[in-house]
């Protein structure tokens, strides 16, 4: 019978049936593959190793015993962090994978990368065909397959089902692969995902937590496989990307964001957890699908809203330790503002569409001030849209102002000026203005639509996070065009669909004048006999290097200078040959060096802030936060 000793080891006991006081236990690994008891080890038949730290975090150390403390963190003496229980340790609890199950688990499967050695140790023989290939071989004819494939939704199927199937061979094609797949996994393929998610529905992804489980939210997390979670992200779909309301089928956002958390930050699969919350939606297109997974009623909302993710939070603080990341990703305005004053002080909370968006903005401009010259507090700032994104946005650009010129904020934030439905946001709207929107009301005439506020305020800067496509019109761009040499233009809305104005539209429209970036991607365009690069103020840039950057230094809470350390680490990766492309963000193909950069920024700045729990902090920290990263290279199975 298999329990624990008092050190938290594995041992055999004679007498079955012996009760135990435990943490749930993870299924054990192959024969040889890296386990974390105690900081880590070899499971190898005869006993466990200590592994360090370094191993643990990046992979190498696949969890299998925890250790006594929550998700980590030293020992609640309250008792009100942990999660302990007494139960027996059945037969099946820990099993150890090989032969028929060992292939169906995406973890440790290699396909028929599993050599001669490994089929007769792991009993494969007859289970897989003759031939033993390498992962690159591997990697090309799933690059070669997926090529095939005319419709990128199609590819996007392919992507998930060899995530279920291999996941480190998933990770390495992402990886070699990130400019090609990233459009694939992310922004744009995945809105349409979300959309007929329903319908391409196969394997669950995630924990879905709906009104059903009130009451008993812990008890389901408890149901995933994993302990020693680091980063959850976690959505309502309430507002998927420029989309809208779709419900439980928003589940495609956090599995994506968490997959370029490990591929682009290196964040082990085992440490991120994907969560969807369905309180119900008001789609009513999807309430009538026969194929829609999610609670069929209308999305709940005030006390009732309030009270389901209240305790969502104190579970998962419960469950997963202090310092478990929870990054909140598409939540509507009025939620999404409340749930971060409101967590931000008792966890370690992120909204990438407030926080991350508005860090990769800035990192952008800090770079577009290289080839256009002042300081932030020179240039003046117009944006079309005032939810999430871009009052997000416009706070941090206002706080770096202010940081710079030792202004008080409330005289930053008068360079920044806002558009949203109902024209240019003035003094005279403020009693009917949503919280959010006050800050930026400032003394004006009313101006009733864009093209209007554009000639009357002539910025510098356009901004468009509307979500409404099309809405940076040839009028607009011109009118930019006419008192800026180079205007500089961010259509960030997304999908594709989405976006304010197309990157051909930018450069035509100002003579290939503009400073042009979007949130999804286009290709180059060539204007006058030279070819423009459009640049992608793409979230993925900052969130998977700032998650690694708090894992790596223990943060306990998410602080504004952070979010600006990300912006500057992300700024100094922009090459003199990059902007003579007119490009204002680096490449994806060197993210894993970025993201290194970004999480060495944010650590130290927690270190500085006296935020950091993981001590002492390391001399380098850029090597250290390369240290950690997953690989997703095969490694041989004794």
């Amino acid at each position: 019978m298999l329990s624990l000793n008092r050190s938290g080891f594995l041992r055999c006991d004679e007498k079955p049936g012996l009760l135990v006081s435990q943490r749930r236990r993870m299924p054990l690994a192959p024969a040889g593959v890296r386990c974390a008891a105690r900081g880590g080890g070899e499971l190898n038949g005869r006993g466990i190793t200590v592994d360090n730290t370094v191993k643990e975090l990046r992979g190498e150390a696949e969890p299998v015993l925890e250790p006594k403390s929550a998700g980590g963190v030293v020992e609640d003496a309250h008792g009100e962090d942990g999660d302990v229980e007494e139960q027996f340790i059945m037969p099946w609890t820990v099993s150890v994978a090989s032969g028929y199950s060992l292939l169906r688990n995406p973890q440790h499967n290699k396909g028929l990368a599993f050599n001669e050695k490994e089929r007769d140790a792991h009993y494969l023989r007859g289970l897989l065909p003759p031939a033993c290939v390498t992962q690159e071989l591997q990697e090309k004819k799933i690059m070669h397959n997926l090529r095939q494939y005319q419709v990128p939704l199609q590819r996007y199927v392919s992507m998930m089902d060899l995530q279920e199937r291999n996941e480190k061979l998933f990770y390495k094609l992402l990886i070699d692969h990130v400019e090609e797949l990233l459009p694939i996994v992310y922004t744009p393929t995945v809105g349409e995902a979300c959309q007929k998610y329903g319908s391409i529905f196969g394997h669950p992804q995630g924990l879905y937590i709906s009104l059903n489980e009130r009451g008993k939210i812990l008890e389901v997390l408890r149901n995933w496989p994993e302990r020693n979670i680091q980063v959850i992200v976690v959505t309502d779909g309430e507002r998927i990307l420029g989309l809208g309301d779709l419900g439980c089928q928003g589940m495609g956002i956090p599995v994506g964001k968490l997959a370029l958390y490990t591929a682009l930050g290196g964040l082990r699969p085992s440490a991120c957890l994907p969560v969807t919350i369905d309180v119900g939606t008001n789609n009513e297109q999807l309430l009538k699908d026969e194929f829609y997974i999610g609670l069929r009623r209308r999305r709940a909302t005030g006390q009732e809203y309030a009270e389901l993710m209240h305790e969502f939070m104190t579970a998962v603080k419960q469950r997963y330790g202090e310092k478990v990341l929870i990054q909140f990703e598409d939540f509507a305005n009025h939620n999404a503002f409340e749930l971060l004053a409101k967590y931000r002080k008792t966890h370690l909370v992120f909204n990438d569409d407030i926080q991350g968006t508005a860090s990769v903005v800035l990192a952008g401009l800090f770079a577009a001030l290289n080839i256009v010259g002042g300081t932030l507090a020179e240039h003046s700032f117009l944006f079309l849209g005032a939810g999430e994104a871009g009052t997000g946005i416009a706070e941090l650009i206002a706080r770096e102002m202010s940081k710079q010129t030792k202004a008080p904020l409330e005289e930053t934030r008068k360079k920044i000026w806002m558009v949203d439905s109902k024209g240019l946001i003035v003094s005279s709207r403020k009693e009917s203005l949503q919280h959010f929107k006050k800050p930026w009301a400032h003394d004006h005439e009313p101006v009733g639509n864009l093209l209007d506020a554009v000639k009357a305020i002539k910025p510098t800067v356009l901004i468009g996070s509307s979500g409404v496509g099309r809405t940076f019109t040839k009028e607009v761009v011109e009118a930019m065009a006419t008192f800026n040499e180079k205007p500089i233009i961010l259509a960030l809305s997304n999908p594709t669909t989405q976006s304010e104005c197309s990157a051909e539209e930018a450069y035509t429209w100002s003579k290939g004048r503009a400073i042009f970036a979007s949130g999804s991607p286009f290709d180059p365009v060539e204007y006058d006999e030279k070819i423009f690069v459009p640049g992608q103020a793409n979230n993925a840039y900052i969130f998977p290097g700032f998650g690694l950057g708090l894992v790596i230094s223990g943060a306990t809470r998410v602080h504004d200078d952070m979010l600006l350390a990300a912006s500057e680490a992300l700024a100094q990766q922009v090459t003199q040959e990059n902007l003579d492309k007119g490009l204002i963000y680096p490449p994806f193909s060197n993210i894993r060096k970025i993201s290194a950069h970004i999480a060495a920024n944010v650590a130290a700045k927690a270190y500085e802030l006296g935020l950091a729990s993981r001590l002492p902090c390391p001399k380098d920290l850029v090597k250290y936060a390369e240290s950690c990263m997953y690989n997703p290279v095969y490694r041989s199975y004794r």
